[in-house]
């Protein structure tokens, strides 16, 4: 049985003090579903990491990183590794979330040595991939997300692998109020099962959670994570108001 998993991704808002109020308000309503059967994260910005993961501390609730590099230290500006992030306290890191590769301009090669930098560092990676609403359009989701999934786990072996979080994040659906159905959520989330268990065998594909991601809310919650295949949420927007979140962690219980 996979133990449901909500991750809030607070993208590039918050500031010092709403961060770690916002964290405290969701360690107060969180602790009893964090203690018992859902694995909760938040993914601050950078700057706000270390505060957050204090604030957060022995509460249940893990802090993630919104992205890391894929070397693990040297010359590299403006950059932070994983074992950066895991000295602070960090216990997940995103890789290649659709506003990485689709404003950042990152690509399959690059996710893939973030996941493996992120798991060499010590850090637990939640591996996001998805299609454009045009691939969508031409019926290429299956494409689309099978070449990411390849891509992004190409070199990693079963073990390394099993580490590893992934989140269906359709772009389309992110920030603009669309949301997959929950059956076409469901479609891709079986799809990658079957692809993981062609590629490291049934076990592995069992166990591996499968997060969705793309204007997850209270309101759409729990028929998501009512279907078969779909372990668990990677909230955007409502992750950054403490009831909105709490209602969805409510919803995964």
């Amino acid at each position: 049985m996979r133990k449901p998993f909500v991750a809030g991704n607070w993208k590039m808002n918050t500031d010092s003090h709403s961060g770690v109020q916002l964290a405290r308000a969701i360690a107060g309503g969180a602790l009893d579903a964090a203690a018992r059967s859902v694995d909760v994260a938040v993914c601050p910005p950078f700057v706000y990491l270390q505060a957050v993961a204090g604030a957060l501390s022995s509460t249940g609730i893990a802090v993630g990183a919104q992205d890391i590099y894929c070397e693990q230290n040297g010359a590299f500006t403006g950059e932070i590794s994983a074992s950066m992030l895991k000295d602070i306290g960090c216990i997940y890191a995103l890789c290649g979330h659709s506003e990485r590769r689709h404003v950042i301009g990152e690509t399959d090669e690059l996710v893939n040595k973030k996941i493996g930098a992120a798991i060499l560092g010590g850090l637990l990676p939640i591996f996001c991939l998805g299609e454009l609403l045009a691939e969508r359009e031409a019926s290429e989701t299956e494409e689309v997300v099978s070449r990411q999934l390849r891509s992004g786990l190409a070199g990693l072996g079963v073990e390394k692998v099993s580490a590893v979080t992934i989140a269906y994040e359709p772009v389309w659906a992110i920030g603009t109020g669309l949301t997959a159905t929950p059956e076409q959520a469901q479609q891709v989330h079986a799809l990658i099962r079957k692809l993981l268990g062609e590629m490291y065998g049934k076990r592995l594909a069992e166990e591996t959670r499968i997060l969705y991601g793309g204007s997850a809310k209270p309101e759409n919650a729990a028929e998501l994570m009512a279907k078969e295949d779909v372990d668990g949420l990677l909230v955007g927007g409502a992750s950054l108001k403490a009831d909105n979140f709490l209602a969805i962690i409510k919803a995964a219980l």
